[in-house]
């Protein structure tokens, strides 16, 4: 064959793969298109849907490997403005079973008010906006797995599409990556509409986490066809059993992102509280550093790499050429874990309940593929030491007691830190220390009597409390909000 004839051919291969890689596109396309037409996703703006149903609080599970705890959803109203990447939801919760966390009361509901713009998230209290950069993942990932939202990112990150059978029904399945956000396979029956969402996103704690989400029951509402109940599990258990009872199309939906929100940055207030012994405050959640002969200790790395890798920062400047031998872990509920991969990453061993090590050994070797943390980088493995009922660091020059908090409904494996020579109790979520001046509650908070109970079973005499929430207080003011007066 003469090298002409060769190149012919070469080309003509050329072009036949061209047109088949376009032919595939186009295939693709086209079963999206067909989608976006069916649920009435073309040429919609916004969208906003309300229900109520049953909701689970992700992260807060009363043991580890536990389900999440069950609440009620009072009232659910989202507002998805797909023009700019924002989000609003406005729900109404109550407690639905008494062990575990999530901070929601059982005898009268909480509102919450949240939202997601571009790379941004906050929450909203009594009309104040409070930055939230833990929460900008999930909330992407919510926004973008909306029925016709899913549609919408599928073809704006070219997804990829292919057919199968599954229970007698031919279904669409298109896969793709929101690049930095999250993963999705959507499953799309011969209707057009979106049966289920296979996603995945990267958490603090639980690395690249899958989520299931079923769409069921379709109605029309006005020009968009809409699933009239959602369901959806994370991490292996239910977040959400929803039922549909609005919906309505380019609803307005202006939400604009407050300058306090952007231009919000990780800020670490330090307050030396004793000697060597430092309350590292200024956001949502404390923790303490405490300087030993040779090394330091960090009690608590919370909420995700960048508020822990600030405080790491922070605990090295205090005592320069000391390295954080261990860290000290509260309890399981995510929250307060979510920045045990930096501390991994930095080398610290974790200190923490022997019911938690499992837990978090198959968490950390979870891969973090989708936006690599500081632990997918380091390469480390974690190292624990485990606490049942008690535990001591002693160096010669510093005592520093664990104990186990028992019987709080809150967390079965909370651990409370003890100073002695200091006279300094640091405790995570038994007691958030109210507003000064603020009148002890008519009826007295169980954690608040659970830590008491548990102080006085211990024998640990108190002078100061810093709580990994809110501000250092005289352990007369817990004794108050009980009712009693401190012991002597």
């Amino acid at each position: 064959m003469s090298r002409q004839s060769m190149q012919k051919g070469i080309n003509l291969v050329g072009a036949a793969l061209l047109c088949a890689v376009a032919t595939v596109a186009s295939a693709a396309d086209a079963a999206l298109e067909r989608a976006a037409q069916a649920m009435g996703a073309n040429g919609l703006k916004s969208l906003r849907y309300s229900g109520d149903g049953v909701g689970y609080t992700f992260g807060q599970a009363y043991k580890p490997g536990l389900a999440w705890p069950k609440i009620a959803v009072r009232s659910f109203v989202r507002t998805v403005n797909y023009e700019t990447g924002s989000m609003r939801d406005e729900v109404v919760y109550q407690r639905a079973e008494a062990l575990g966390g999530g901070g929601y009361p059982h005898a009268a509901p909480q509102r919450d008010d949240r939202y997601v713009s571009g790379g941004f998230a906050w929450n909203v209290v009594g009309n104040v906006p409070t930055a939230g950069p833990r929460f900008v993942a999930d909330r992407v990932h919510q926004l973008w797995i909306t029925p016709q939202g899913v549609i919408m990112a599928a073809l704006k990150n070219n997804a990829t599409v292919h057919t199968e059978t599954r229970d007698g029904k031919t279904m669409s399945i298109a896969s793709f990556t929101e690049p930095g956000r999250f993963t999705a396979i959507v499953f799309i029956g011969p209707n057009g509409f979106v049966d289920r969402i296979e996603s995945r996103f990267p958490d603090p704690v639980l690395g690249d986490t899958r989520v299931v989400t079923t769409y069921s029951d379709y109605r029309g509402f006005g020009n968009v066809n809409f699933p009239s109940r959602i369901t959806q599990a994370q991490g292996g258990f239910p977040i959400l059993d929803l039922t549909v009872r609005e919906v309505q199309a380019n609803a307005p939906a202006d939400i604009p992102l407050p300058d306090a929100v952007k231009s919000a940055t990780e800020r670490v207030a330090v307050d030396r509280v004793a000697d060597g012994v430092w309350f590292l405050g200024g956001g949502s959640h404390n923790s303490v550093a405490i300087e030993m002969k040779d090394y330091m200790i960090l009690v608590e790395t919370p909420l995700n790499d960048a508020r822990s890798l600030a405080v790491i920062a922070e605990t090295k400047k205090l005592a320069p050429g000391k390295p954080i031998r261990y860290v000290i872990n509260s309890h399981v509920h995510f929250d307060h874990s979510g920045g045990l991969r930096a501390a991994v990453a930095e080398g610290a061993v974790i200190v923490t309940h022997s019911q938690n090590k499992a837990y978090y050994e198959k968490a950390f070797a979870n891969a973090n593929t989708i936006d690599p943390d500081a632990l997918a980088k380091s390469g480390r493995k974690p190292k624990f030491i485990t606490v049942d009922d008690k535990y001591t660091i002693k160096d010669g020059t510093r005592t520093v007691e664990l104990y186990h908090v028992a019987d709080s409904h809150h967390s079965d494996n909370f651990l409370m830190v003890f100073l002695p020579k200091e006279r300094l109790l640091i405790e995570a979520d038994s007691f958030t220390p109210p507003p000064p001046n603020t009148a002890p509650p008519a009826q007295p908070n169980p954690l608040h009597a659970n830590l008491v109970d548990n102080l006085g079973l211990r024998n640990l005499p108190v002078d100061r409390i810093l709580p990994l929430h809110g501000r250092v207080v005289p352990s007369s003011e817990l004794y108050a909000a009980v009712g009693q007066a401190p012991p002597k």
